[in-house]
């Protein structure tokens, strides 16, 4: 029904924006890649590293950080998941020997997370096999020109879906 084309009544009122024909095949098209991508690249990870592709992230993000040690908070907001979720995940990855969490020196109440020697060294065994998922799905079916199209395409949502205003109503600022 959120999709539906339908005529105007013509009696004056403005009524929702429904998606045109051409918009709606985008669209659906859209949903049924990016799902299908997702549990895709999932599934890789389960079977190639044991690991859901949100707890890969999250060893990328720590990889990635000065002294592969982040703040809770900012990896939530790096993962775009609420802190409930990303604690939930940060004690499945200690109890693998992954992450452990350490108080933040300069603020009590904080907690950073940190990437152990163990869990790099998984990263390091799981990222071929991820990155030629990616490349296989992705990449290698597009022309430079689309990877290009498509960068500025995600680039322009991600924009519009993440304000930058203080106090953005966002799961993972909360």
């Amino acid at each position: 029904m959120e999709y539906m084309n339908t005529a105007s009544t013509g009696d004056g009122e403005s009524g929702p924006r429904w998606l045109s024909d051409d918009e709606q095949r985008v669209w659906r098209a859209y949903l049924h890649a990016t799902m299908l991508f997702e549990d895709h690249l999932d599934r890789q990870l389960q079977r190639d590293a044991g690991m859901p592709h949100v707890y890969y992230g999250l060893l990328v993000q720590l990889s990635q950080s000065p002294h592969r040690r982040k703040r809770m908070t900012e990896l939530a907001i790096g993962a775009k998941i609420t802190r409930s979720r990303l604690s939930h995940a940060i004690a499945r990855l200690e109890k693998n020997g992954w992450v452990r969490r350490e108080d933040c020196p300069s603020d009590k109440r904080g907690q950073n997370a940190v990437l152990t020697d163990a869990g790099f060294e998984v990263l390091k065994a799981a990222a071929p096999a991820h990155v030629e998922a990616v490349r296989q799905a992705l990449f290698d079916r597009l022309t430079p020109e689309q990877v290009g199209q498509l960068g500025e395409i995600m680039r322009i949502m991600s924009d519009a879906l993440q304000p930058q205003e203080s106090g953005a109503d966002l799961p993972w600022l909360r």
